[in-house]
């Protein structure tokens, strides 16, 4: 986000904050702002109305409440009217704020349930998953098929075996890709619940899988390094050969023989 935006989101802040601190219903929460998403992104005229930088912002709060009084819970309409009377850069921006405050509402449900952590490594395994089976991902992926029978295969294959709240991110983005492709979905969720839990997360490759050990030492020496708390995600790539790639942020640090085997070939090249 660049300019106003930046400040709107963080003065619209406060009403989304304001509605988990008054006991709002989480799971109703989100579903209501990702229903609102959806029907901003499929209206441009809407979608130009309330993000209208010309308007000012009790205008503009005045719209979203004539728009969703009534429709949404008196928490949703709070945090709507926070976020629609802002100034905004883009319409985009806009939306991807109440889209991210939906999927921070998800993870607050999970931490009342102490399994927030999950959410992570599952919808990062998920992710995995559908990029390594070319079948699965046309199917999950095919805008020409019913958001219904696609929401109903990531049921299929993740309920009873991941969080409810896993569940509901990973279908929302499915269903609701808003024209990104899956893997950048679930990349953007996943940024929003490392702010939510104020942690950075890091991409580990190797050849094998790591221990539980082996996770614990490498999130403890990131986070030495780093600063704060490092959730360490996790893959496995047998063509690195040995060693590991590690990704955090914009730095990567690339530890495995496969790098160090093409760096003497080009050694030996020059």
């Amino acid at each position: 986000m660049q300019g106003s935006s930046r400040a709107a989101a963080a003065t619209s802040r406060d009403a989304f904050t304001g509605a988990l601190a008054a006991g709002a219903d989480r799971s109703r929460l989100a579903e209501e702002l990702f229903a609102v998403v959806g029907v901003l992104d499929g209206n441009a005229t809407l979608r130009r109305a309330v993000s209208d930088p010309s308007r000012e912002g009790s205008d503009k709060a005045a719209l979203a409440e004539r728009l969703f009084n009534g429709k949404v819970s008196a928490e949703a309409l709070v945090v709507l009217k926070g976020v629609i009377g802002q100034r905004w850069s883009s319409e985009r921006d806009l939306t991807d704020t109440i889209e991210a405050y939906a999927v921070e509402a998800v993870v607050a449900e999970a931490e009342s349930a102490d399994r927030a952590g999950r959410i992570e490594d599952e919808l990062f395994r998920f992710e995995r998953i559908v990029a390594a089976d070319s079948a699965l991902r046309d199917a999950l992926t095919d805008q020409t098929a019913p958001a219904d029978k696609r929401g109903a295969l990531v049921a299929s294959l993740l309920e009873g075996k991941a969080a409810p709240e896993t569940l509901t991110l990973a279908r929302q983005a499915v269903v609701a890709p808003r024209g990104r492709r899956f893997d950048r979905t679930i990349e953007a969720y996943l940024d929003t619940v490392a702010s939510r839990r104020e942690q950075q997360t890091a991409i580990v490759t190797s050849a094998v899988p790591l221990t539980e050990d082996d996770r614990a030492r490498l999130a403890a020496g990131l986070a030495a390094i780093y600063g704060g708390t490092v959730h360490v995600n996790t893959v496995v790539d047998p063509r690195v050969m040995g060693g590991v790639k590690i990704e955090i942020g914009d730095e990567v640090i690339d530890g495995t023989v496969i790098r160090k085997l093409d760096a003497a070939r080009r050694a030996m090249g020059a």
